[in-house]
This record gives structure tokens, sequence and C-alpha cells, in this order.
């Protein structure tokens, strides 16, 4: 057994093609893991069908391993995908974090469901090794390259650090970041105090149930409040689900975790509005720019 100090957050990356393949990733890793002295047990997050596999090549050994379907994890965007990894680690890990963890996203579903889906996802295994840096975690994050794709996989070897085309992280992002956002429509509706009340009644009127006008209105009261001093009207524009407000800040918020640090952990900026706006929307954009921020929120 390893008597081997922590170390820092230990982001792995495996890439196969069949189910023998993913089997030579996973059960060394999980094995290793199962070894590590005082350490939880491992945890599976993958395919129903590949934790089947897995059940089976472990016999014995499957009542130590923690399986939770992908499709049970990753229910949400990337943010949330962050937030559950952290609730999780607070809640299960060792000290310092300490765990061993496969995690294969869903290709299949929301994470690849569209360019503007995948790069937020790829954001997200870019920024991780930033985000949970402290923690002495291991992640092997397992891509089924039947599902996931070349173009996937070669965006993917940038943000893991045992590949040989890693990327710093906030190189990767403000790559990400350079591409502009498409203008609003002619038609945007410019809102001079982007209150809740009056952005729960413009998207109540464009069709979201009363539920996720409230959520969307609460998003961007929130993140107006953060980003204060704005430098502008606020623009409504779309019809539900995909409602979006674009909001204008007089400052740069020239940080790329911007949303992505829990309320708790974070300083003065950006402040809470962010995080709970990225939890609650599908997609929060932020361009920094000479004149201050644009921030874009997208409900759905």
């Amino acid at each position: 057994m390893t008597t081997a100090q922590p170390s820092a957050f230990d982001h792995r990356m495996a890439v196969f093609d069949s189910d023998d393949g993913f089997l030579a990733a996973a059960l060394p890793f999980l094995g290793e893991g199962l070894g590590a002295s005082g350490e939880p047990p491992p945890v599976a997050i993958a395919a129903p069908r590949n934790l089947d596999l897995l059940r089976d090549a472990l016999g014995r050994d499957a009542k130590d391993v923690t399986c939770i379907p992908h499709t049970d994890w990753y229910t949400g965007s990337a943010a949330n995908a962050v937030a559950r990894a952290a609730a999780y680690l607070t809640a299960h890990a060792g000290p310092g974090g300490r765990i061993h963890l496969v995690m294969e996203p869903v290709w299949s579903g929301r994470a690849g469901r569209s360019a503007r889906e995948t790069t937020e996802w790829i954001r997200y295994e870019a920024l991780a090794n930033l985000l949970f840096a402290p923690m002495a975690t291991t992640a092997l994050c397992a891509y089924d390259a039947r599902t996931a794709g070349p173009a996937v996989v070669a965006a993917a070897r940038r943000t893991h650090p045992d590949t040989e085309v890693y990327e710093d992280p906030l190189r990767l992002a403000a790559e990400l970041d350079a591409v502009p956002l498409p203008l609003p429509p002619a038609g945007a509706r410019p809102l001079r105090e982007p209150d809740a009340a009056g952005v729960r009644r413009w998207a109540a009127a464009r069709g979201l149930p009363a539920a996720d006008a409230e959520l969307f209105a609460a998003a961007v009261a929130e993140t107006a409040a953060a980003l204060a001093p704005l430098g502008g009207d606020a623009l409504l524009w779309g019809e539900a689900p995909a409602c979006v407000c674009e909001l204008r800040s007089a400052r740069r918020l020239d940080d790329p975790l911007a949303g992505f640090v829990p309320p708790s952990a974070a300083g003065p900026e950006p402040g809470p509005g962010l995080w709970y706006a990225r939890q609650v929307c599908a997609y929060v954009d932020i361009r920094d720019d000479a004149d201050g921020a644009t921030v874009r929120l997208q409900y759905a």
C-alpha cells in the first residue's frame, strides 16, 4: 500500500475506443485508489454500461468502489458540474481532498450537442486545473472516442497536464474568449434598470414558465449587482426557453474564474452574483474590453 504524501490536483486523461480499452484505463486507476492508505473508496462516474463492465471485472472489490451513472452526475451546465464536484469532495473526500475519481462526461448528451456546448465543457476541463489545484484529488477523465469524436478529444488533450499538448489554463481560456460574441439582434429591448421584477415580466411574456422566469430574473439582478457600476442599459431578447440578457459593466473583470468560485470562498471580485448566474443559466459569456466588460446570460 502506498504511503506517499498527498500532492496537488492530479488531472489525468484516458482515451479509449472499446470496452476493453475502458477497462484497461479504469481498472489500474481504481486499483491505485483502493491501495491508497487512508483514502476513501474510489469513485467511478461513467456510462451505466461501463459501470456494469467495471463491476464484473472488479468482482468482490466492486463493493469498495462507489459507482455513479454519469447521467446522474452531469445533469446541467459545466458550472453545475464544478459545483457538484466541489460539494462531493467536501462531503466524501479525505483530508486535503484525497480521493480517486474516474469521470466520464456524457459526450452523447448535453456536453456534445453543439459546438457552443462543447466549448463550455472544454473550458470546464481547463479551469479544473485551477479550481481544484489545492486539492489532493486524483481524477481520470475518460473519453470514449466512439461518442466524443476526434475534435473533442484533441481539444481535451490540451486541458490535461499528462498529455504532450497541455496548455496553460489561462491561455486556453483567453483563446476561447477571443471569439467575439454575436451582435445583439436589432429588436433587443433596452432596460435601464435590470431589476428582477422587470426582467421577470419580460421573460414571462416571452413564454418562460413562472418558476423559470423567476430564476432568470434573479440571475440578471444578482449579476447586475455584482457588476456595478453598470456601463449602460441592459438588453433583453429571445423567446422561451432561450431568453437572453446582456449587461455592460463599467469595469473589467479580468478573471477567468469569475462565477466558478463558490460565494463562500470568493473574494470581493466578482461577487456571488455570477456564481448564481452560472448555476441557473445555460451559458454565461464574459468579454473584457478597454471600456469594461460585457456579460451575456442565456437561460437555456
